[in-house]
């Protein structure tokens, strides 16, 4: 599933007791409509948690306000809350995401499930 959306907090890596490290973040989408017959916009917000497991440097880039396009795996939590009424969100297992934009006007970047290369990658070039 491809899902573009604009992060809601920093993002923040941690390492989980096995030693394997994830990034977490949320992201908002926002929905704008005119329901027939009426003059009003009206807005939807659905919010989407994600974890990024392939590289926790971008977690570094994830700054809140920035819009990112994700590629993944979508799921759905839902629960009985404490009073008895049932409670959902949404989880997605990102695969692959883009920066298209960061509040602090850094270099765009695109980050693959690809493991990133060494700083002397460019030594092993053919050109």
């Amino acid at each position: 599933m491809e899902i573009t959306g604009r992060l809601t907090a920093d993002a923040k890596a941690a390492t989980l007791k096995d030693g394997r490290e994830v990034v977490n973040f949320s992201i908002a989408i926002n929905d704008r409509y005119k329901p027939k017959g009426q003059t009003e916009v009206v807005t939807k917000v659905t919010y989407i948690s994600c974890s990024y497991w392939n590289n926790t440097t971008v977690a570094g880039y994830l700054k809140k306000g920035s819009i990112v396009e994700l590629f993944g795996k979508i799921g759905l939590n839902v629960w009985l809350n404490p009073e008895g009424e049932p409670k959902g969100s949404l989880n997605m297992h990102v695969q692959q995401l883009k920066f298209f934009n960061s509040p602090r006007n850094e270099v765009n970047e695109s980050v693959n499930e690809t493991p990133a290369r060494g700083e002397d990658a460019t030594e092993d070039l053919p050109f």
